[in-house]
């Protein structure tokens, strides 16, 4: 799907980010950094890598500045209380830099930091799927640590079930 102005895909940026911050706050602060496989990111190292991804690499790269993302490392932030202030403090800087681009920008083409060229409307949908992706493995860190996940849509898919009719 096309984006075609800017003001809505912000609005759906920030509805990606919220649900996103819903999963982030139910992670066991003492279960941050626990890796679920050796050289796997940990839950922590997955929010700084959306964070420090979007703003770094996709909003530096549509804007046509050269991509500054180099780590998702404990350095950046330490402690779930650090890493939930960096999520939240890098999104409002990607979306107010993102908030600058014309609709007629979306248009342009911007280059990926592997050289390729495509529409920025093009990057912004990867940047969007990107945290979607990495929301999926948090999620999956949650249930590997015994934690309820916070339903997406309002719904779990028990409560789905029940309400729907036998096949």
């Amino acid at each position: 799907m096309e984006i075609r102005t800017i003001k809505p895909f912000l609005e759906y940026l920030d509805s990606i980010h919220e649900r996103t911050l819903r999963a982030a706050r139910c992670i066991p602060a003492d279960k941050l950094e626990s890796l679920c496989a050796p050289g796997k990111f940990t839950a922590g190292d997955l929010l700084r890598h959306i964070a420090v991804t979007k703003r770094f690499m996709f909003a530096e790269t549509v804007l046509g500045h050269p991509h500054r993302y180099t780590t998702e490392s404990r350095q950046l932030a330490d402690g779930l209380d650090n890493v939930l202030a960096l999520l939240e403090r890098l999104h409002a800087e990607s979306r107010e830099l993102l908030s600058r681009l014309s609709d007629a920008d979306l248009q342009r083409l911007c280059t990926t930091p592997t050289g390729a060229q495509i529409p920025v409307w093009v990057l912004l949908r990867a940047m969007t799927e990107h945290e979607i992706h990495h929301r999926g493995e948090v999620y999956h860190y949650l249930g590997l640590f015994g934690v309820a996940a916070p339903p997406l849509f309002g719904a779990t898919s028990e409560q789905v079930k029940a309400a729907g009719t036998a096949l």
